[in-house]
């Protein structure tokens, strides 16, 4: 299969309004920061891609590496080095060396919204990212949702009615063309800090997945 190219949102993409009024704010409070839709990280002959929903002010929109600077990013870097699907060390920073194996991560949409919550339209105008994403990484063979945007815009991007296929997580969808997606509430702050979701049952999940494409 030849792999091929990934389209991305410019730097100064201008497709959803709201979202840019927000990034030029940002980038006039805080001009040092990345201020601009987030590219996917990984590469590109990966078997597992993580999605998540929106890079955070504070974090992806900040260094400009998904899940990066926040709290977020902790659980989910620590848990893929514990897993060998990351090499180096996190240091919150996207120069710290840190690699990914086998794995890459994106968001449903790249540009950080206000409040860390895109509004429908935005899902939906940034989705023909993730659809390029998925259509253009050759030796994919699972995805990994991080809650119920994430879970949908998959979907959507593979052509699938996101009702179709419920959110459960843990729960691990086989696709019709082979596509494994497996679900799991957010690596937040705000789910981690009420035990929505604890290091274990994230660990769980990725464990769950790696069994599974091991045996594919």
């Amino acid at each position: 299969m030849d792999m091929q190219t990934i389209a991305a949102p410019p730097r100064d993409c201008a497709l959803c309004p709201r979202l840019v009024a927000y990034r030029k704010a940002n980038n006039s409070a805080n001009p040092d920061w990345f201020n601009a839709p987030v590219p996917s990280f990984g590469p590109t002959d990966a078997r597992l891609l993580v999605v998540g929903m929106a890079p955070g002010v504070k974090g992806a929109n900040r260094t400009g590496r998904p899940f990066t600077g926040d709290y977020a990013g902790m659980l989910l870097y620590h848990t893929l080095l514990r897993f060998g699907l990351a090499s180096g060390e996190y240091h919150a920073d996207p120069n710290d060396g840190l690699t990914l194996q086998d794995t890459r991560i994106t968001n449903a949409v790249r540009c950080v919204p206000p409040a860390n919550l895109p509004q429908p339209k935005e899902v939906t105008t940034c989705n023909r990212f993730l659809t390029s994403e998925l259509q253009g990484l050759p030796n994919l063979r699972a995805v990994l949702a991080l809650g119920v945007l994430a879970h949908a815009a998959v979907l959507k991007a593979c052509g699938i009615p996101p009702t179709r296929i419920r959110f459960s997580h843990g729960a691990m969808h086989e696709l019709p063309d082979g596509l494994i997606v497996a679900d799991s509430y957010h690596v937040s702050r705000y789910n981690t800090s009420t035990r929505r979701l604890t290091p274990e049952m994230f660990e769980a999940v990725v464990l769950g997945l790696l069994k599974r494409l091991e045996a594919a």
